[in-house]
């Protein structure tokens, strides 16, 4: 039967409970997602993080029977559809996944693997939500949002956690825990920014370290640079119709994300780069580390590499030493046909 009211009610863990946008929370969500993720996650994407705490939150508030019993929905070109569809099938929880129909197809063939159901949309954000609305009065399943959820930013966070450990261990020459109380050895990170969620998180996650300085990085394809714009604004920009190469960040930037994003002492600024220079950090990434990255990852790679005002800043606050900088690859979910298809086409 349908639910023609459950609008109200259905989106994942009211925010009332939610733990706070802090660093704490963020030690929280890990300790509560570590037994389902891997440092090289089985998706190959962030997402799985925000993914699983929301989920797990949900279950643990509702009860994992009355979840079981109505199911989750969500909608997303493809990292966080597999995410959620990874996480119901590992706690037995039907899934919903809207997603638009110019989808990567591994991404709708990842999907679908998890036992998802999977429906098609249009490419934008009042396309997808139209479709996941019908699923909802359909079937009861309650609605986790693909980034704009304090669950959801506070999963991602934990991909800044690891990074700074990883990091801190790496520039001590040991394989081990590392004080980070003590020992914050980044002085910048820099994430992708399309609807903010993995950016908020990082920003959430280092708000209480001013040693190290938090960017965006967007494509500016079609306007796909709403977050750099929109941070000049002072006010954020509710839509973008961008089809740049990197999909995943074609959303505009949330609005409890935009709260954290918009904040100068958690986030420096942002950065924009062309589809030539993602796709030459794409390259050189293949190339040189023998890593496959989708382009949506790359962004904050050709930031480093081809934005002179972040070298600037980055030479003259660095002095000699230089700054060391964490970039966060965010997915690695393409094909062999859209790579050759990418640098085919120059």
């Amino acid at each position: 039967m349908p639910y023609p009211n459950m609008l109200e009610i259905s989106i994942v863990a009211d925010l009332d409970t939610c733990l706070p946008l802090t660093s704490v929370s963020i030690h929280a969500a890990h300790r509560l997602i570590s037994p389902y993720i891997h440092h090289t996650r089985k998706i190959r994407a962030f997402k799985a993080r925000g993914a699983f705490h929301a989920l797990l939150r949900l279950c643990s508030e509702l009860g994992i029977e009355e979840v079981r019993k109505r199911g989750v929905t969500t909608h997303s070109s493809g990292n966080h559809a597999q995410a959620l569809a990874l996480a119901a099938a590992t706690l037995n929880i039907p899934a919903h996944i809207v997603m638009p129909s110019i989808s990567t197809s591994s991404k709708i063939a990842g999907t679908k693997a998890y036992n998802a159901r999977v429906l098609f949309s249009g490419s934008t954000e009042p396309e997808r939500v139209t479709v996941v609305n019908e699923v909802m009065r359909e079937t009861g399943a309650i609605l986790v949002p693909p980034y704009d959820h304090r669950d959801i930013i506070l999963g991602q966070g934990t991909a800044a956690l690891e990074l700074e450990k990883q990091a801190a261990a790496l520039m001590k020459g040991v394989d081990t825990e590392v004080d980070l109380k003590k020992n914050h050895p980044l002085d910048a990170v820099i994430a992708p920014l399309g609807p903010g969620g993995l950016l908020a998180g990082t920003a959430t996650y280092f708000s209480n370290t001013p040693s190290t300085h938090v960017f965006g990085a967007e494509p500016s394809f079609q306007g796909g640079d709403d977050g750099r714009r929109a941070l000049a604004a002072g006010s954020c920009i509710p839509t973008v119709s961008s089809l740049t190469v990197a999909d995943g960040l074609r959303m505009p930037v949330g609005e409890i994300n935009w709260t954290v994003i918009s904040d100068q002492t958690k986030v420096r600024g942002a950065f924009a780069v062309t589809e030539d220079q993602s796709k030459d950090a794409m390259k050189l990434v293949l190339e040189r580390m023998k890593l496959v990255i989708e382009p949506s990852a790359a962004v904050p790679l050709a930031v480093v590499l081809f934005d002179e005002e972040f070298r600037t800043i980055a030479e003259k606050e660095g002095g000699e030493k230089g700054w060391d900088v964490g970039v966060i690859f965010s997915g690695g979910n393409t094909t062999v046909e859209a790579i050759c298809n990418l640098h085919g086409n120059r």
